[in-house]
């Protein structure tokens, strides 16, 4: 909260793909000063377009391509006129490297995908007045990190199947069982969560929801065995305790990816990011 986070530099390095509608492109933008890949959809038509910045869930860094893990969100958004930034985030595709301290705490992902939205911003084809984050998984958490720590830089927020606003539940639901060499290095680090809570309330998006000034719809099915929908459930009523405008929408047999009511929830997505950016 206390950083200033520049971003800009966007850059398209090859066409990817082509419809009647919108261009898709590899791109890479500047966040102080590292360099961060990913992929950007342009619509066809007069501009200035209204823009969104997409922050994906975990994929294992390894194994993660360009664009991965919202290709139907990109194609959906462009289509319904939205300029579209999927951050790939630091250490993934071809971004700059990330430490593992960084990467576990997730804040640089948060500079990443705050310093997309004024890449976007400096663009002669993007209303700079109408921009906002959709976030899935533990991109959720990305997107609600974002919002509290530089609360008036989008206008609206979307999350889908989101990690904990608790950063503890997400590190004891993740880290610990997948990846025990990190949590352990974690621990080393900064203490546990029982030894040093002041700390790791300081990386919960929760502490700061009283920042949060934009509205915020929240998705999640019933049946999502990854992230439980009691997390959102919870981050719904912190946020709105806090005053913000929050929704949540069950999605009844949904599981985390989103099968059959993708397309509904899609609908009604871009219903409200058009109410909120063109309001």
């Amino acid at each position: 909260m206390r950083e200033d986070v520049r971003g800009g530099g966007l850059r398209t390095t090859r066409q990817l793909a082509e419809t009647d509608r919108w261009t898709g492109f590899a791109a890479t933008y500047q966040v102080n000063g590292a360099t961060v890949s990913g992929e950007l959809l342009v619509p066809k038509g007069e501009g200035p377009f209204p823009a969104l910045v997409l922050n994906h869930g975990y994929i294992d860094p390894d194994v993660y391509v360009l664009g991965q893990g919202m290709s139907r969100e990109q194609e959906w958004f462009a289509a319904a006129g939205f300029v579209v930034l999927h951050t790939d985030y630091r250490g993934h595709a071809g971004s700059d490297p990330v430490a593992d301290q960084d990467r576990e705490s997730r804040l640089v992902y948060t500079r990443d995908a705050i310093g997309a939205v004024k890449a976007l911003q400096r663009m002669a084809y993007v209303d700079a007045d109408r921009t906002a984050y959709v976030g899935r998984s533990m991109g959720g958490g990305v997107t609600l990190n974002a919002l509290v720590a530089e609360p008036d830089l989008v206008d609206a927020a979307v999350v889908f199947a989101s990690v904990s606003s608790s950063f503890v539940d997400n590190l004891r639901q993740f880290t610990e069982p997948n990846r025990p060499d990190g949590a352990r290095a974690f621990y080393a680090r900064h203490g546990t969560p029982q030894g040093n809570p002041r700390f790791y309330d300081g990386l919960s998006s929760r502490t700061y929801f009283d920042r949060v000034e934009v509205p915020v719809l929240l998705h999640h099915g019933t049946a999502d065995d990854t992230c439980p929908i009691a997390w959102s459930r919870e981050t719904d009523r912190l946020l709105t305790r806090a005053g913000a405008d929050s929704t949540l929408v069950e999605w009844p047999g949904e599981g985390h990816a989103f099968g059959p009511r993708f397309a509904d929830s899609m609908r009604r997505t871009v219903a409200f990011l058009r109410r909120h950016l063109d309001g």
